[in-house]
């Protein structure tokens, strides 16, 4: 049982910042506006927050200091995506050139501003992980449930799967949910009863940062503790689980929880004893979530019903 545990802890965090980062780029794609961007917004997010924390972490620690670096994730996240949004929406840009132009400016930037920064002008940020719960009061003592999840736990957990919840009601449960799925679908329509496609889709990019920003910080955090402005292709990643859940937050969240599986049995296959007598070569572990994401692909591809007007820069004198 003891195997099982540490499996499933492990999982966990690994698919909370995928399943975000993946929501995150659900609500810019829901708006119209594609984002392959998510990896260079992860990236310095997690560079921005982590940032935080190695300058304040004398000061401050534990879980105060892990909330106000997710505070500072987020609106780092927010204000990156703005330059995607502007270039696609108002200067009507291709969208997958624009993205592509942030995923490569992120990690340059970050490891200039690291190594201006530092004293000791490396680009590797250090930091020290004080945010681990070792126990959850009451709840870490129910028996199997505590152990699964309410033991070696971070509190980031509990807030992403607060985040899907809150995502599902907003997409599906409120006014700003059903505009911003008519500006993906039929912009037109939604300009004619008096919405404002330009505002939605500038709302949807930024919440797409906001979340992605966070998934950066949360993929280092729970996996390191040392940030070398790489966050291992998860951005990339992150694409595949929304195509796979067909842009909707709770199948999102089951690609993730697969996907994040995957990403565990390569990171921690030497720890299983199981695993180490099959006697297979690390690389073959390591290669495991890119080569299910290629096969996942290839049969779920052709079913993927993407947003209509996913991609289309927003004319308002066309109809």
């Amino acid at each position: 049982m003891n195997t099982v545990y540490f499996l499933i802890q492990q999982t966990m965090f690994f698919t909370i910042p995928l399943m975000l980062v993946a929501i995150g780029g659900m609500f810019s794609e829901r708006s119209g506006v594609i984002n392959i961007a998510l990896e260079g917004i992860m990236i310095w997010g997690g560079f921005c927050s982590i940032l935080f924390i190695n300058m304040t972490q004398e000061a401050l620690s534990g879980q105060l200091l892990l909330m106000l670096a997710i505070l500072v994730a987020m609106a780092s996240g927010a204000i990156f995506s703005l330059l995607h949004a502007y270039a696609s929406i108002h200067m009507k840009a291709d969208q997958t050139i624009s993205g592509t132009a942030l995923n490569l400016l992120a990690p340059a930037l970050a490891i200039f501003m690291a190594r201006m920064i530092q004293t000791s002008g490396v680009q590797q940020i250090p930091f020290k992980n004080t945010f681990r719960i070792e126990k959850v009061p009451v709840l870490g003592d129910i028996p199997v449930l505590g152990n699964l999840f309410f033991q070696n736990t971070y509190i980031t957990t509990y807030i992403g799967i607060g985040i899907l919840v809150v995502s599902a009601v907003v997409l599906y449960k409120t006014k700003f949910g059903l505009r911003l799925r008519a500006c993906g679908e039929h912009p037109q329509a939604a300009d004619s009863v008096g919405v404002s496609v330009y505002k939605m889709r500038y709302a949807g990019v930024t919440i797409s940062g906001a979340l992605s920003g966070l998934g950066g910080l949360i993929f280092v955090v729970t996996t390191s503790t040392n940030f070398n402005e790489n966050v291992a292709g998860y951005g990339f990643l992150a694409l595949a689980v929304l195509i796979f859940g067909q842009w909707k937050p709770y199948r999102i969240a089951g690609a993730a929880l697969f996907f994040g599986f995957m990403k565990t049995i390569s990171a921690t296959y030497s720890s299983i004893p199981w695993l180490q007598g099959l006697n297979i070569t690390g690389y073959v572990y390591k290669m495991i979530p890119y080569i299910a994401t290629l096969i996942v692909l290839i049969f779920s591809s052709k079913q993927s019903q993407a947003p209509k007007a996913e991609g289309i820069p927003y004319d308002q004198g066309a109809r």
